[in-house]
């Protein structure tokens, strides 16, 4: 459990890594990122983090229809899309106890 745990941290971090060499096409100001995923999407935040160089890290999920998408904000304003799909669950697990 805690590899996995360790896994998709990581891999988390290269999205969000990865989120600050997207292009412009995938990226807007966070006020329309925000709009757009409620609006069409029905999402909400679920969760918030801090990355790299200010940006903020957050997971947009619908608990309808259990779509999500993973944003980075950075320090500008402009909201970047770094991963989106189906099958979101909300958890609440404990963390394992440091080693």
């Amino acid at each position: 459990m805690s590899k996995t745990l360790f896994n998709m941290t990581m891999g988390l971090g290269i999205m969000v890594l990865a989120a600050q060499q997207v292009q412009a096409q995938s990226c807007a100001p966070r006020d329309e990122v925000i709009t757009r995923l409620a609006e069409t999407y029905g999402e909400t935040r679920k969760s918030i983090g801090i990355a790299r160089q200010g940006a903020v890290m957050e997971v947009f999920a619908s608990d309808q229809s259990g779509s999500w998408t993973i944003t980075v904000t950075l320090p500008d304003g402009m909201t970047c899309l770094v991963a989106s799909g189906q099958s979101y669950e909300d958890m609440a697990e404990a963390l394992p106890p440091n080693v």
